[in-house]
């Protein structure tokens, strides 16, 4: 696996705005958000209780997830009336256009201390590089499993999500290989590709200057999978509204 190049988490801001992203480790999340490892590994047994996910087009069974909104406003964090993903076809082309209703994420995860330092702190980057203004967060859990032999992080292919800023984080790889994730200029040649592999580092994406994408995971043992929390910011209120 090529490990990725980690940033301090005082140059997030300045990356994004140079090349489009940025890749913390744990300990540069956790300066970022004010926090231990600790706590942001005591929100880790959530996923192992994911819903399975309804809507995969391509008529997998690989992944699982919850889904809830936030409001982001300074120093203020608001968790939001549950409410469906939604993206367009021109950002998501398998799944995108229709309604999907997840289950949301449960209480002793969306009340967590560790979980609001780290939603304001990244409000904090986006304010950063596209000015301070509210953020509509829309939070995802996953977990893609190998029950059937392969799992697909992004089934979509290399995409854009059509918001500000994106955070991919990665909790957990458990007997798997692949997932390398691959993030390419928008509007150009250039590209990175690398495996997260440290629990609770954070890929950073300015969503309107780069597209990124992981490729499948495939078992090295039976139970396999790949858990990653997924934060999307954006200005002026959430998609679909």
């Amino acid at each position: 696996m090529l490990s990725p190049t980690y940033s301090p988490a005082s140059e997030v801001a300045s990356l994004l705005r140079s090349r489009g992203y940025a890749v913390l480790d744990a300990q540069g999340v956790c300066e970022l958000a004010g926090c231990e490892r600790a706590d942001l590994l005591a929100l880790n047994p959530s996923w192992n209780d994911l819903p399975p996910d309804a809507y995969l087009k391509d008529g997998g069974r690989y992944r699982r997830g919850r889904h809830s909104c936030f409001g982001v406003e300074g120093v203020r964090l608001e968790k939001g009336p549950h409410r469906a993903h939604w993206q367009p076809v021109e950002h998501n082309a398998l799944h995108g256009g229709m309604q999907r209703w997840f289950e949301p994420m449960q209480g002793e995860v969306a009340t967590a201390p560790a979980w609001s330092r780290l939603l304001l702190a990244l409000g904090e980057v986006a304010s950063a590089v596209k000015g301070r203004q509210p953020w509509f967060v829309e939070a995802h859990q996953f977990r893609i499993d190998t029950t059937d032999g392969i799992g697909r992080p992004t089934p979509e292919g290399a995409h854009r999500d059509g918001v500000d800023l994106v955070a991919v984080l990665l909790l957990a790889r458990e007997a798997i290989k692949g997932g390398e994730t691959r993030v390419f200029e928008a509007d150009g040649p250039a590209g990175q590709r690398f495996t997260l592999s440290e629990p609770w580092s954070v890929l950073l994406l300015d969503d309107e200057r780069v597209i990124h994408e992981t490729t499948p995971i495939q078992p090295t043992a039976p139970g396999g999978h790949r858990d990653t929390l997924v934060l999307t910011y954006r200005a002026g209120g959430f998609q679909g509204d």
